[in-house]
C-alpha cells in the first residue's frame, strides 16, 4: 500500500516503483529495430496523484511567499514560453533601439533534470525556497531509493 500521508515526512518505497515499458516512438518507425523504441517509466495512480497534490503546495507555496524570479516564466501561472519569448523580444528590440550589441544563447534543457544531483537539489529546495523539516524530509524521501524494473519483450522479425 502506498502511504500518501505527507505529514509523515516519506514517500513509501511501493510508491517509487516504476514499471519501464518500450514504447514506438512514432507509428511509422521499424518495430523491429531496438532504436524505434524508448523507455517509459510508469508509476502507480496513486503515486502520481501525491506528485499533482505536492506540486500544487510547493507552487501554492512559492507563488506566496515571491520565491521566483521576477523573468522566470516556468512553473508560473500565466506565464508561459511565450511569455518568455516576448520577453526576450522586447529586451532585444530595446538594446538595438539604444545601438547596443547583443547575443542570444539558447540551450535545450529537457533533459536536465536527469543530470541533477539530489543533494544539490535538496540544498537549494532548503536554502532558495525555504523548505525545511518534514516536507524536506518527503523531498529527501521521494527522491532516494527509487526502483524500476521493466519486461523484455520479443520483437518479431
Amino acid at each position: 500500500m502506498c502511504n500518501v500521508s505527507l505529514e509523515s515526512g516519506q514517500f513509501a518505497a511501493v510508491c517509487k516503483k516504476a514499471v519501464v515499458l518500450p514504447r514506438l516512438k512514432k507509428p511509422p518507425l521499424d518495430v523491429c529495430d531496438v532504436t524505434s523504441y524508448r523507455p517509459i517509466s510508469n508509476l502507480s495512480f496513486l503515486s502520481k496523484l501525491v506528485e499533482r497534490v505536492v506540486v500544487s503546495r510547493f507552487l501554492s507555496h512559492i507563488e506566496c511567499n515571491n520565491l521566483l524570479p521576477s523573468n522566470q516564466s516556468a512553473y508560473r501561472r500565466y506565464h508561459s514560453t511565450e511569455t518568455a519569448v516576448l520577453a526576450v523580444h522586447n529586451d532585444l528590440v530595446r538594446a538595438a533601439d539604444t545601438g547596443h550589441v547583443t547575443a542570444l544563447v539558447m540551450l535545450d534543457l529537457s533533459a536536465a533534470f536527469d543530470t541533477v544531483d539530489h543533494e544539490v537539489l535538496l540544498e537549494i529546495l532548503q536554502r532558495r525556497f525555504a523548505v525545511t523539516e518534514i516536507p524536506l524530509q518527503w523531498f529527501r524521501s521521494y527522491l532516494t531509493g527509487r526502483t524500476q524494473s521493466g519486461t523484455l519483450c520479443h520483437l518479431h522479425s
